[in-house]
């Protein structure tokens, strides 16, 4: 079973994507950087990104010892496509690559980068 954590944009999050229903029909449907996983899925939390310039790291590392405190613990974070699209249109400050890296090295979970084609 996959346990993920999702990391949105704190800025778009609710503008172009309300309630991440985009996120949620893309797991129902298992389109996506979700059809790796079949129905072997389980999202154990979903969190924004901190907001602006780059507290993405505190954040999960929150993340992480909350769901290690209540014996939630995910494998894998998938960055949210909110992110990647912050990245590309709206000037976001992170370098998603040096974020994907951070995260595999510092807090040894697996990343995957996007999570809906929508």
């Amino acid at each position: 079973m996959a346990r993920i954590a999702i990391v949105s944009c704190q800025k778009i999050k609710d503008v172009s994507c309300i309630g991440c229903l985009k996120c949620f029909k893309a797991m129902a449907l298992k389109e996506g950087e979700f059809n790796r996983y079949g129905d072997d899925l389980e999202v154990v939390a979903m969190s924004d990104c901190g907001d602006c310039p780059g507290l993405v790291m505190p954040k999960l590392s929150l993340v992480k010892d909350v769901a290690h405190q209540y014996d939630r613990d995910f494998d894998i974070v998938h960055l949210g496509t909110c992110v990647v699209k912050a990245v590309h249109t709206a000037a976001c400050p992170i370098n998603l690559d040096k974020l994907k890296g951070m995260i595999e090295n510092v807090l040894g979970k697996q990343v995957v980068v996007g999570t809906h084609t929508y």
